[in-house]
């Protein structure tokens, strides 16, 4: 019993609480706020008892004015008021009627509606017949109908995606367009959500996007949503613009949708712009990819154009041959591309493994991601070869690209490689690889013609600087070869000497000097300078120096070897040398075709015995005497030696003077050319006075001086060549020297090895006595013999010993083969056989015989040796 009260108390609260919602007020925004639905009631007489406020607004007359009144007086213009009374009429006899009845629209100008009433019979309390009318303005609804019409032909009939959102963000109506892409009836679309069509990140945009636009009413455009059609695996791509609904009193009642599927949009947008980063990745590498002439850091800059701009990892292969500069591939075949290194004898191209090749870059934009692909396990600097059936391999074999596509269960980080061979001048010089990680866009063949592009500039920066290595390299051993070798000596003299060439790239120039050891112990000093800079002008340098070495040993005198030299200068650019130059001279057209080699130059040869300088110049700068201090230790200054210049070598037509000073024991002499003294930015009077300053203090180490002079002078590197050379005095002691005046009788023979057995015991040096008489005894009977004048002989010791017999006859002595039968014809050849060297100069009266003879060592058992066996051969 007491469960009754309990459930009667439950239904009574059910009830309640149905009472409640049945009628708890409706906000605004039903169909009646659109249509306005009017109402009065006419009573049994026929008059108008009630007037709603509605109908006051529809009719424009207030309850006042019509309520006791007839509504066919009231409202129906008189031509139609009769069939007007009839209907009244009719409907109080209880029948029901509907149509439409012009009416005056309220504003008093004249102008007529038409409304749509609903005459419902009824009763009063006295069971008097009376009637309910309802009114529409009819011009409402055909508004509503028309814009029925047009919201169901944009709603249903639009190319694009449409949908409405309640405001629980469900679907509440979806066009014909959405159904279309997403499956299935329109219907059917109704109460789902954006997480039924869309991956949950992008679900959970819109969302928020909905609930921002249905809150704040600010419409949403061009959002971009990426999602897949259902049965489709590939992504589209939408545009979705979003707007709050409101309802006819302004309420909002949802959001509408619209979305444009911009999928071949987005595909051509991201295609134009890999084409704008592609070339900009190109122009990019124009600019930073061979900046510099060296192979590695060709490769590098590479690398630093691709990651990460167009790959996540790269590497660079070279091959080790063209790294050492011994690239002997052959040809290539006419119409294919060269491409690497032959294999080795007896395998097979299609199947031997690739030539060396040497990892020369690396760069990854993932931390500890290796590469992938042939060779990924190599490391910078490591020399590795590629398996015959590798694709390193076969792309370099072929001069083709290739792509390595991961599977896609593969662990493997990288998804995708391009392997791409470097080829320039349509030889392989190596391999480049670019990999893309996986979440990465993969390689398409837009992006291998970019690797192609990219791998063919790289190919050819770094041929050009394999090319300038090579070319370097050569550059140096010509230069090089063209220098003397080491540190000069020279008998009397502690040279020093500096070269700088004007290009730094090269270190060849036109530019040159030379020690050359005379006989007697005297030493040429030679500067020069051909006009011009590099591989020409060191040419032209070398052919110059060769010749001036050749002169030297014809032991010709400073003036004379440079009209030599000037000859051999004019005949440098002609085809058949001086003599062709000097008939070119004579026809202009001829002379236009030779090429003018010019070039100046400074002879001096400097004699330790005497510590007299001859001097000849060729245009050329004017030598620098600083004579030591004095005997209270000043400095004297630096003097340019007035040596009469001279025209340049090839102009001709000119002789050449010479000039004898005399050097003081510990005077400097320095030559050098014009790029230490001259300049663009100051005169040459400027840089020669600061030379002299420099050189101001000439008793500090030889080799700070030229330091020191480097250091102080603006040389302005790079414009020219410099060539320095110093000479410090250090002449012979007077007593390394024998001096002996003989005359021309037959004791005199006698007499020069008595003063030879006499000298050599001085000097330490009696293992050398009885090869020194010996050769003496021969030169000295030549001399009586064939010679004229006084005879004198002169004995010097330095690092070798030398011996000088002069007499005045101009003709030289001329070594032959003795006969078997001949009695004499034998000295000279005793001379070469038992000496280190021998030979004859002329001098201003007569000429000089010499031989010279190495010190007692290591070279003397040699000649010694030498001279036992052949000395048989002389007599048969």
């Amino acid at each position: 019993m007491s469960e009754i009260p309990a459930q009667a108390h439950q239904a009574r609260v059910s009830g309640e609480t149905w009472h409640d919602s049945l009628w708890h007020t409706s906000p605004p925004g039903s169909i009646y706020d659109y249509i306005k639905v009017a109402s009065f009631s006419i009573g049994p007489d026929g008059l108008i008892d009630q007037w709603s406020l509605r109908a006051e607004e529809l009719f424009g007359l207030t309850a006042a004015q019509t309520v006791g009144r007839d509504p066919v007086d009231a409202f129906m213009p008189p031509e139609l008021r009769a069939g007007g009374h009839r209907k009244v009429a009719e409907i109080l006899d209880g029948k029901e009627w509907t149509g439409l009845v012009p009416f005056r629209i309220p504003g008093g100008d004249g102008a007529h509606g038409v409304a749509e009433i609903y005459v419902m019979p009824t009763q009063t309390e006295a069971a008097e017949r009376a009637a309910l009318c309802v009114v529409v303005d009819v011009r409402a609804l055909r508004r509503i109908e028309s814009d029925l019409a047009a919201s169901q032909a944009i709603f249903g009939q639009s190319p694009f995606g449409f949908l409405l959102f309640g405001t629980d963000l469900t679907v509440q109506r979806a066009n014909r367009r959405f159904a279309t892409v997403f499956g299935g009836a329109v219907e059917e679309h109704r109460g789902r959500t954006v997480h039924d069509y869309l991956p949950p990140h992008e679900a959970d945009r819109m969302t928020e996007a909905l609930r921002r636009v249905l809150e704040t009413g600010e419409s949403v455009t061009d959002l971009r949503i990426t999602g897949a059609a259902p049965g489709s695996r590939d992504d589209r791509h939408w545009s979705i613009n979003l707007y709050r609904v409101h309802g006819g009193t302004g309420r909002p009642i949802g959001v509408a949708g619209l979305g444009t599927d911009i999928t071949r949009r987005h595909l051509a947008a991201r295609e134009a712009a890999g084409v704008r980063r592609n070339l900009a990745l190109l122009n990019e590498a124009g600019h930073r990819i061979g900046n510099s002439l060296d192979l590695e850091t060709t490769a590098r800059e590479l690398l630093d154009v691709t990651v990460p701009g167009f790959c996540d990892l790269a590497s660079v292969d070279l091959y080790q041959g063209l790294l050492l500069g011994d690239d002997d591939r052959p040809a290539r075949p006419q119409g294919r591309r060269r491409p690497g290194p032959p294999p080795l004898p007896g395998q097979d191209a299609g199947r031997a493994p690739s030539a060396p090749l040497r990892r020369v870059a690396f760069a990854s934009a993932v931390s500890d991601a290796p590469l992938s692909g042939p060779g990924a396990m190599v490391s910078v600097g490591q020399i590795h070869r590629y398996p015959a059936a590798s694709t390193g391999a076969l792309a370099l074999r072929t001069a083709r690209p290739r792509l390595i596509v991961a599977p896609p269960s593969a662990d493997d980080l990288v998804q995708s490689t391009l392997v791409v061979p470097l080829v320039a001048h349509d030889t392989v010089v190596g391999l480049a690889q670019f990999s893309r990680t996986k979440g990465s866009e993969p390689f398409g063949e837009r992006d291998r013609a970019v690797a192609v592009e990219l791998a063919a500039r790289a190919a050819v920066c770094i041929d050009n600087a394999r090319l300038y290595r090579r070319e370097h390299e050569r550059a140096l051993i010509l230069q090089r070869s063209l220098l003397p070798p080491g540190d000069p000596e020279a008998a009397g003299l502690d040279i020093a000497c500096r070269y700088l060439p004007g290009n730094a790239a090269t270190e060849v120039g036109g530019d040159w000097f030379d020690v050359i050891e005379l006989p007697g112990h005297r030493t040429a000093l030679v500067v020069g300078d051909v006009m011009g800079r590099g591989l020409r002008a060191a040419v032209a340098m070398g052919e110059l120096r060769t010749a001036v070495r050749t002169l030297a040993l014809l032991d010709l005198e400073p003036a004379e070897v440079l009209s030599a030299l000037d000859e051999i200068a004019r005949g440098l650019g002609a085809p058949g040398g001086s003599q062709q130059a000097s008939r070119a001279a004579l026809h202009s057209r001829d002379a236009d075709r030779s090429e003018v080699y010019l070039a100046t130059c400074v002879y001096a040869v400097y004699d330790p015995v005497t510590r007299r300088c001859t001097i000849a110049n060729a245009g050329h700068m004017p030598p620098v005497l600083v004579e030591p201090p004095d005997e209270d230790g000043v400095h004297r200054p630096a003097l340019l030696l007035e040596v009469p210049p001279g025209m340049p070598l090839g102009v001709g037509g000119e002789p050449f003077e010479e000039v004898e000073v005399d050097l003081p024991e510990g005077a400097l002499l320095a030559l050098y050319t014009d790029g230490l003294v001259e300049s663009r930015d100051h005169p040459l009077e400027e840089g020669l006075r600061g030379l002299r300053d420099a050189l101001a203090d000439p008793v500090r180490p030889l080799e700070d001086v030229c330091d020191h002079v480097l250091n102080t002078l603006d040389t302005r590197h790079g414009e020219d060549d410099i060539a320095l050379l110093m000479a410090r005095v250090q002449g012979l002691p007077v007593d390394a020297v024998g001096d002996w005046q003989l005359p021309r009788e037959a004791r005199s023979v006698g007499r020069a090895r008595e003063l030879a057995r006499a000298k050599l015991p001085a000097w330490g040096l009696e293992g050398l006595l009885d090869t020194t008489e010996l050769l003496v005894s021969e030169l000295v009977t030549n001399a009586l013999r064939y010679g004229e004048g006084e005879i004198r002989l002169r004995l010097l010791l330095d690092r070798t010993l030398v011996c000088e017999v002069w007499d005045g006859n101009l003709v030289q002595p001329r070594r032959r083969r003795a006969r078997d039968t001949d009695e004499g014809g034998r000295g000279l050849q005793l001379v070469g056989l038992l000496s280190a060297g021998w030979g004859t100069r002329r001098t201003h009266r007569g000429k000089t015989v010499w031989f010279e003879l190495p010190l007692p060592g290591a070279a003397a058992g040699a000649v010694s040796e030498l001279s036992a066996e052949q000395l048989l051969g002389l007599y048969g």
